[in-house]
């Protein structure tokens, strides 16, 4: 069932009463996502959005199925049912550019134990793989050598005809909880508060089998990593639940920067305070990056930090840009950063430059962490040296997303049929352009006139 609302500044009923530090008003000039939809089909928390195309894409969540929308109108197109308990994570193993035939796989894991692969034209069940040990938290494809990988309590490599072709042994009962590939066939996972290095060994004229193997541990996390995501092709960032930001060499596997002091040290706290403050671990608990070729950005609990590759600092920060945990966060076109939080909202960042005001300081562990400061009593005074004529951003608050009532898990941007997001509240939304849909119903309006002829009468 789909319901056609008109977006606003004015909050519903039943959500929580934002902070005054963080509201905007109703005249939201810069929000260009004036009407939505409503999209109904899931019946638990939904988590997952993933792109098929260029107007399709496809939500999974707690409920096990996978229902694929249209993301011009909305229109439900396909529901998948089978998996027996909660998805734990979707991703999409495109064909080979070099293929002819053009075939793309939806790949599901579950609760369950079983991940499931579905054609993504016919979205026929394509086969059932059930031999798994634990639950797959994560699944990553490596389009180069034409495999994807599941992440569990081990490691196993498949290819495109869903053979095993190789597996570690027993890693963690944790469970690997992310993946990302780096250079030289190798893959980094994320094992509790351990980073495990991989190297895929490919079949040669010596060899004709696959093989996975070990090749370094980074031991440098003090707690559970949460986020792992390639910066480019030389460097990737972690961010662990106590807030540690460390970025790695992506070739050496060497350590480039770490941070950890995501707050203000006060020097009026005695340290029993200061213990206190530092178990608020979900205050700083770091839960999502993005990146472009200049910024890392940064999801720190309820915060939005930017940090420059260029200037090897921090720019910007909104250090209460949510009222609960930013759970995801994406760059959108013209210096744009979108973010979604437990509190239910959805919103829309401008990052632009002033003139950083010495009375203003970026957080100084951040300047620690680039060679800028020590870590010592004085760290808390502003770095005024250093910031009294330096060059600095601000995130700009441009537009506040009012329509789900609980936690908002993710989004995705289509750049021609608006924002998707979806909910614990069981609901998927998609965001429209209201300028752009205007024109749009206008030009059909004339179109249907024109073949009738009734334009001509009109006129």
């Amino acid at each position: 069932m789909l319901r056609w609302l008109i977006g606003g500044g004015r909050e519903p009923q039943g959500l929580a009463e934002k902070s005054p530090l963080q509201t905007i008003g109703e005249e939201q000039t810069q929000n260009p996502y004036t009407e939505l939809l409503v999209l109904k089909a899931h019946h638990d928390i939904v988590r997952f959005l993933v792109q098929l195309d260029d107007y399709r894409f496809a939500s999974a969540g707690d409920d096990g199925i996978v229902v694929v929308w249209n993301a011009q109108t909305g229109e439900k197109l396909l529901e998948l049912n089978g998996h027996t308990q909660k998805i734990t994570a979707i991703i999409t193993f495109p064909s080979l550019e070099s293929c002819e035939e053009k075939n793309q796989l939806i790949l599901t894991a579950s609760a369950d134990r079983t991940v499931i692969v579905w054609d993504g034209d016919t979205t026929r069940q394509v086969q059932r793989i059930s031999c798994f040990q634990s639950t797959v938290k994560c699944l990553t494809v490596l389009q180069r050598l034409d495999v994807w990988l599941s992440g569990g309590n081990d490691l196993c490599v498949w290819n495109r005809k869903l053979d095993l072709l190789c597996k570690t042994s027993h890693l963690s009962d944790t469970g690997i909880s992310a993946l990302v590939e780096i250079p030289k066939n190798c893959v980094v996972a994320a094992v509790g508060k351990e980073l495990i290095i991989f190297r895929l060994v490919a079949p040669t004229e010596g060899s004709l089998e696959w093989d996975i193997l070990e090749v370094k541990r980074l031991l440098d996390h003090q707690d559970n990593i949460l986020s792992l995501i390639n910066v480019n092709d030389l460097s990737f960032v972690t961010g662990s639940h106590i807030g540690e930001l460390i970025i790695w060499d992506a070739l050496d596997w060497t350590m480039q920067a770490y941070e950890r002091n995501f707050w203000d040290p006060s020097p009026q706290l005695d340290t029993q305070q200061e213990i206190k403050l530092c178990q608020k671990s979900n205050d700083i608990s770091i839960h999502h990056f993005t990146c472009d070729e200049e910024n890392v950005f940064a999801a720190v609990g309820r915060g939005l930090y930017v940090y420059s590759l260029q200037m090897k600092r921090v720019i910007a920060c909104q250090k209460t840009a949510h009222d609960s945990n930013v759970l995801h966060i994406a760059r959108l076109p013209n210096r744009q950063l979108i973010s979604c939080s437990e509190d239910g909202s959805v919103r829309i960042w401008e990052l632009r430059e002033k003139q950083q005001l010495a009375a203003e300081p970026v957080p100084t562990g951040f300047f620690n962490m680039w060679g800028f400061g020590r870590v010592n009593k004085q760290a808390s005074q502003p770095v005024k040296k250093q910031q009294e004529n330096a060059t600095s951003c601000s995130l700009e608050l441009i537009g506040d997303l009012i329509g789900h009532s609980s936690s908002v898990e993710m989004f995705l941007y289509f750049e021609d049929h608006g924002l998707v997001t979806c909910s614990a509240d069981h609901l998927i939304i998609l965001w429209k352009n209201g300028e752009r849909e205007s024109g749009l119903r206008s030009l059909i309006l004339f179109q249907k006139l024109e073949e009738n002829g009734d334009l001509y009468l009109a006129v």
